[in-house]
Formats: structure tokens, sequence, C-alpha cells
């Protein structure tokens, strides 16, 4: 005999149909756990495409069941995981086979059409939290779920995602006294940042470099990609280092997509739920391509690109890098996304970032130095500087010399400029370029397209004189005339012009004429 449930609950004689989630690549969507209880020899199948810890569901639920108080049922159990073209990964699938075989069973009542669950189940029914919390609940918002149940650790990410009524589930008993009515579960707030981020490096610490100074405000202010090249101990990871405190703030937009990401790498916690700062990431030389773009079986996951999204990749000792990791740079240093295909699937992750590289100039470091301390021939130097190839380095901006210090610099005792200063100055660039673009415009001068250079990189007859000689003493590409062009509009709207003049286009063209590298 079937049994109705009221209010449109969604429930058959012992079947029961729960909403879940579930994650793929950094994008959730809806998964429907369809729970059947029938006649036959006691057994427990999870049907729909399931990975390992899916299938290991089983046990988790079971034994949570029990030491919950619950009677298991003596049925053979059949779990789908709707749709089930979709491979399911991961534990989050725990609590909504929990809830539907206990309401298919008549142990509680249904759950509501316009709830959903999420959730790993410890042994003892304590729940643990989960990652890609964040997308999940930004996928159930679009598929009209109201209320959102999740463990209490993962419930602040839950609610970046708005619209939702987010239930923090700390164990089973609690979840089940608010189904039947006993105890209700409050609402979890929403999450706000509650004080400034804390203060991080400061470019007041660095003494002398102000021309390599000058180039990471430029940089920061139009998102540009930039190379340090100079001796050991000049200083380079420490300026490098310093870069996100000149940054801007991240909108609410950036902060997002940069939280998505970093949630479905289990980066996110319950103390910092959302990425407030922009991303600043360092992998060491020794990283694969694999771990540099994203990637791995059946689900590809994102690479530090893709963790470094809206934010800073920072490669130092760039040429110690295996060439095919930076080779993998190139497309999504255009296209800001990577697309990673595999044979169980296909996904693009978002990798739009400033690249800052840090090179010495040879193997032992100190080629050109005054002091005649590099013992390196000729040949090794070119073949030191040619494991970087001419693809890659068109694709960067701008390349800066970072000399030693003499002792009469180190030994200065005033401060330089502050971060704070600087980012003042970069923060007002920023916001002329937002105007220029607007909403649907790029985000900076670093992602101008064609028609944006064209319309607001128009040179005049003087400045075309300038780069007409540029081009041709240096042999520049295309992609390079281009990247000057952004460059100088940048070094504008530090200055407060409004058209490109020579000195901000003869600025730019000198980024592009190191010693090391003519590009």
């Amino acid at each position: 005999m079937g049994l109705a449930g009221a209010g449109g609950r969604m429930v058959e004689g012992l079947f029961c149909k729960v909403r879940s989630l579930g994650l793929q690549g950094v994008n959730g969507y809806e998964v429907l756990a369809e729970c059947d209880l029938s006649n036959g020899l006691p057994a427990f199948d999870v049907v729909g495409l399931p990975d390992t810890a899916v299938k290991e569901a089983r046990d988790r639920v079971r034994s949570a069941a029990r030491n919950c108080g619950f009677r298991f049922p003596a049925a053979r159990i059949t779990v789908n995981l709707a749709p089930a073209d979709r491979r399911k990964a991961g534990t989050v699938y725990d609590l909504p086979m929990l809830v539907g075989i206990l309401a298919a069973g008549g142990q509680l009542p249904p759950p509501e059409e316009d709830a959903a669950f999420v959730g790993e189940l410890s042994l003892d029914g304590s729940l643990r939290p989960v990652t890609g919390m964040l997308p999940m609940a930004l996928a159930a918002r679009r598929a009209g779920i109201r209320t959102l149940y999740v463990p209490a650790d993962s419930a602040a990410e839950a609610t970046l995602a708005g619209d939702l009524t987010v239930c923090p589930v700390e164990s089973v008993e609690e979840l089940v006294a608010h189904l039947r009515g006993k105890r209700r579960i409050g609402p979890a707030e929403v999450w706000r940042p509650t004080a400034e981020p804390e203060a991080g490096l400061d470019f007041a610490d660095v003494k002398g470099q102000d021309q390599v100074k000058r180039a990471l405000e430029i940089a920061a202010a139009g998102g540009h990609n930039l190379a340090m090249i100079g001796p050991p101990g000049s200083g380079k990871s420490m300026l490098a280092k310093r870069l996100p405190s000149i940054l801007p703030a991240l909108s609410e937009r950036e902060a997002l997509e940069a939280t998505e990401i970093h949630s479905v790498m289990g980066l996110t916690s319950r103390e910092k739920p959302m990425v407030v700062q922009r991303p600043f990431r360092a992998p060491h030389h020794s990283i694969s391509a694999t771990g540099m773009a994203g990637g791995g079986s059946p689900i590809p996951k994102p690479g530090e690109i893709s963790l470094a999204h809206n934010g800073v990749l920072f490669l130092d000792e760039l040429p110690e890098f295996h060439k095919d990791v930076l080779e993998s740079l190139r497309q999504p240093l255009e296209e800001g996304k990577v697309q990673i295909s595999r044979a169980a699937a296909s996904e693009v992750f978002p990798s739009r970032f400033m690249l800052i590289c840090a090179m010495n100039p040879c193997k032992c470091g100190w080629y050109g130095h005054p002091s005649g301390r590099c013992r390196c021939s000729e040949t090794e130097v070119r073949k030191y500087l040619g494991k970087l190839s001419g693809p890659l380095l068109d694709r960067i901006d701008l390349y800066v010399e970072v000399p030693a210090l003499d002792f009469e610099e180190l030994s200065r005792k005033p401060k330089a400029e502050s971060s704070a200063a600087i980012r003042a100055r970069v923060e007002r660039a920023r916001q002329v370029q937002a105007v220029r673009f607007g909403r649907e415009g790029p985000d900076c001068n670093a992602h101008m397209g064609p028609r944006d250079l064209q319309e607001h990189c128009p040179l005049d007859e003087a400045c075309r004189t300038v780069m007409k000689g540029a081009f041709e003493r240096m042999g520049l590409t295309a992609r390079s005339y281009d990247r000057i062009l952004r460059v100088a509009r940048t070094i504008a709207d530090l200055d407060g012009a409004e058209q490109i003049g020579v000195p901000h286009l003869a600025e730019a063209i000198q980024y592009r004429e190191s010693g090391y590298f003519r590009r």
C-alpha cells in the first residue's frame, strides 16, 4: 500500500526522494537521492556512477543510524543518485542517504520538497564538513531550493550563496529532533568579514630598488605580467611577496569566484569560509604540469593557476621549472581559463591571474655583475636562458632588472614609501579603468581586447613614430605591440592622463628592453 505524504512531500510506500547536491569541477549541480526499501535478502546497493567514497557511505550510514538509536531496515535497500549518467564523488551524500532510508522506513517524516541535505557522517552520527560547499550552495539557489541542511562547520560558507535558509547540523540526533518538530535548528547567520584583513608585508621594508617598485606599481595598476631578473640576494622574492599589499581589494564577485575554487580544494574553514584577500600562490619549481594547470583522474581538479585566480602566481627561479609546466601557462595567460580533458570528463577552470616571475641571469646568478664572480661560459648562459620559450616570454608585459644593492643603499635608515601610499595610487588607476570599461567590460587594462585597444589606446603622430621605431628596432610581434599599448594605457592612468603620450609610451617600451631578453 502506498503512503501519501502531506504538503507535496515525495514519498510512496517504502520509497522516498531526498534532494541533495553534487560537485563537478568547480560547479555544483542538483542530485536526487532515490531510496527504495523492498522485500528480499538484506542488502544495501548504491547506483548512479558512485566512486569508492560514495560506495563506502553504506557502512557510514548503517553505523550512524544504529549508534543514534534507529532501527536500520532489514530489507533490500537501493539508493539511486540521479542523474545516473554523472559520476558521483566524495562524501556529501551520506546525510541524504540516511534521511531517505529512515523516511522510507517510516522512522522520519519525509522532507519538504524545497529542502536539500549535504554532509558526511561520522560513525557516531556527528557531521563532518565537506569540500565544495559554496559552489553546491550556489547550485541549490539556482535549483529553487529554499532550505539547506549542512554540517555546522560548513554552514558559514553555505550562507555566502545568499537567498538560502542554511541550517547548521551538528549531529543526526539534532537533525531528527528538528524534522520531528521537537527542537528546531536556528538558521545560520550570513557570514561577513568582522574585521579588516590582517596587515601583510610592506614595501616600506624594502630598501632601494625604486625602479622595480615602479614596475610593480604599474603591474598592480593594470593587472600586467612581470618578470624580474637579477643576481641572488637582490630582493626579487622580497619584492614579489609584497605585491599583494598594493593590489586593490577583491570585489564581491571576485571573492566568490576565488572562494569556489579554494572550497573545492578544501582550503576554506569554519573560521575563514571566504577568500577576502587576493590569492598569492608560489609553487615550488618541482611542481608537475598537472599540479600547475590542473587535472587528475577520473574527475579533474583545479591546479595552481586556478587557485591564483583573481590573484598572483609567483614563479621563483623561472628557468628551473620543467618545460611542460611553463608551456602549460601559455593558453591560460591569453584566455583566462584552462580546459582539462580526460577520458572520463572535461572541465574548464577559471585562471585569470597576474604572473610574476623571478630569475637569475645565469646558473650561478652573477652573469654581468661588475665583481666578475660569474664563471658561466656564454654557451652556458644561452642554454640557461634558452629554457624559456619565445611564446611564453612574449606573454610577459614588463621586464625589469633587479641589481644587487651596494653598502650605501643597505645602510640607509629612512624607510621607503609604504604599501598604503602605493596602493592608493593603484586603486585610483583601477577606478579610472572601472569607469572606462563599465560593468560589461574587462576588469583592468591587461584584459583589453582588440576593440578596447582601438577605442582606448589611440596614438597621435608623435607616439606612432616612437612605436614604429621600437617595432622595427626590437623586432616586436603583434602580441608585443598590443601589450606595450596596454602598459602605456596603465602608465597614463597612473599619471591621470586621458590620452597616451610619448613619455607613457616610451616607459612602456623600456620595460620590454631587458638586457637579457629582447622580445
